[in-house]
């Protein structure tokens, strides 16, 4: 068989291709892969996903009190600037790498096309791991985050309300959440591109309905209250210190950004339309981002009595002192809510399509059963049905335990954010050495796949802002890395213990014993399926 790419089409053997779908597919075999996922996502819908992936004002307002514990309103800000520079340079990487090889298992896939031969299959089995670990903590992250916001606005409506201690309430409420996600991507598959623009659309003028009545209705404090004052509650040695730790909020805002990468399969003209909108993405999200985290700082009053009013989520004491109404407050705090439940939808595809790939490529136990796709909607049914397994079974926990759920899901950053510095660190390794060719320079073979020749896509930096934005990116995910596995506070409790070492640590145990057991017999990288 004999690839060759044009400008006006595609030529397969004698065959001209002219086709947006057939031009995806000659791209994905090039790749070694069959194409098996239906094509539903164009431009506006996939720019809706990312969008609504990141939710980064909406996170802000929901993690801003880390911050505010260990930084203060000027460590807000200024860790968020930082944060937003980073994630930009992190997204630029992983828009080249996605240009290069537009599949569903990203990091891994990447891992394993870059690195040495003589390290490629263990480093690529690392990082499947770290992806599949940190999109199923996500996922289930998304959904407990959304069910005690559920709790949260209960308690600013109903005073009186207290959860009980065994959380059995809010697992509840996260069992119906996780029911909701499936419903979209199961049940209503063909409603999910759609779904995704129209809460763009709310995402954007959600962000004005919250922003407007604090800004006309909220206290003043003065620009010096903003930006001049900084707070070290955790107790740490140096302000920097306390710093750095307080700067895992707004990360935490920022993450889910590769999650339209693990749709690349299902999306139309992927090398160019799913950078592009990872990009437009991280513009939109965190100018809207950095707008609501001003604008809450210089409206919130007190907040101290934001904390004594509402203690699992003080932006919702915020909206009441600011608009003096319950009502309108619980319809503001709502928005947030809303579009908090349909990221979650969002992180349900992602995390069901990396594990579906991942499985392809029979690195995880089960491989043969989770890899396969309905033949009625052309979906990976049984992927989705086994991360909403696993986010169901992690419920469980929160009702033994608040503090260990916390742990478990706590590893999404530690996982995402590694397997994002090891194709960072391998990518600019390749840019250095001279190991990646020109676009299109081996039109008759396969390329960017395990034992192949690497050529760029057609969405990459200059050489030389290529290489000095890479290794800047590859330092700030050092940064962020480390840090995420402190606590928040210096004297450190179970209660206020960060867990993600020890989950991180044991699932790279696990991942190590299933690899020496089974996997080496049957993961080799990517399959060249063709």
């Amino acid at each position: 068989m004999v690839l060759s790419t044009k400008h006006q089409g595609i030529e397969l053997g004698e065959t001209r291709i002219d086709s947006p779908t057939d031009r995806d597919a000659v791209v994905l075999t090039r790749l070694g892969k069959k194409p098996v996922l239906k094509r539903s996502f164009g431009f506006l819908a996939i720019l809706g996903f990312s969008c609504t992936s990141l939710i980064t004002w909406e996170g802000s307002l929901v993690l801003f009190l880390a911050g505010l514990q260990n930084g203060g309103p000027a460590g807000v800000i200024y860790g968020y600037i930082l944060v937003w520079i980073g994630t930009t340079s992190t997204f630029i990487v992983l828009s080249e790498l996605v240009s290069m090889a537009p599949t569903s298992g990203g990091q891994y896939h990447w891992v394993s096309m870059l690195a040495p031969r003589s390290s490629q299959k263990i480093l690529s089995y690392i990082a499947g791991w770290l992806t599949v670990t940190g999109w199923q903590a996500f996922f289930a992250s998304g959904a407990f985050l959304n069910a005690t916001m559920i709790q949260g606005l209960i308690t600013l409506t109903h005073p009186e309300y207290i959860p009980p201690k065994n959380n059995w309430h809010g697992t509840l409420i996260y069992w119906g959440i996780v029911l909701f996600c499936v419903t979209i991507n199961i049940g209503a598959t063909w409603l999910l591109p759609k779904f995704e623009g129209v809460i763009l659309i709310l995402h954007v003028l959600g962000f004005f309905g919250i922003m407007i009545p604090l800004l006309t209705l909220g206290p003043h404090v003065s620009a010096a209250d903003v930006f001049e004052v900084w707070v070290n509650a955790g107790g740490w040695q140096t302000q920097g210190l306390s710093f750095c730790v307080g700067v895992m909020g707004s990360v935490f805002a920022f993450i889910g950004g590769d999650g339209a990468i693990h749709m690349s399969e299902e999306i139309q003209n992927a090398a160019v339309v799913v950078p592009r909108s990872i990009m437009a993405g991280i513009l939109i999200n965190g100018s809207l981002g950095f707008g609501m985290v001003l604008t809450v700082l210089f409206r919130a009053g007190s907040i101290d009595d934001a904390l004594a009013e509402n203690p699992m989520y003080p932006f919702m004491a915020i909206f009441h002192n600011a608009v003096g109404s319950v009502g309108g407050a619980s319809v503001m705090a709502s928005l947030v809510m809303i579009l908090g439940a349909c990221a979650t939808v969002s992180a349900l595809a992602s995390a069901s399509r990396v594990l579906w790939a991942f499985s392809r490529d029979r690195g995880v136990p089960g491989w043969g059963v989770v890899s396969q796709i309905s033949t009625r909607t052309s979906i990976p049914v049984y992927s989705i049905a086994t991360t909403t397994a696993i986010s169901i079974l992690l419920s469980l926990v929160n009702i033994g335990s608040a503090t260990a759920f916390n742990g478990v899901i706590s590893i999404s950053i530690a996982g995402l954010f590694a397997s994002y510095l090891l194709v960072s660190i391998l990518l600019l390794w390749r840019r250095c050495t001279g190991g990646i060719l020109p676009p299109n320079s081996t039109p008759s073979e396969l390329t960017n796949t395990v034992g192949t020749t690497l050529t760029w896509g057609p969405w990459k930096l200059p050489h030389v802002f290529g290489i000095a934005n890479n290794a800047f990116c590859s330092l700030y995910l050092t940064f962020v890395f480390f840090f995420s596995f402190w606590p928040s506070f210096k004297d450190v409790t179970p209660m206020t213990m960060n867990w993600s070492i020890l989950v991180t640590g044991f699932v790279t145990v696990f991942s190590a014993v299933y690899y020496v057991a089974w996997g080496r017999k049957t993961y080799k990288g990517p399959v060249i399926e063709i």
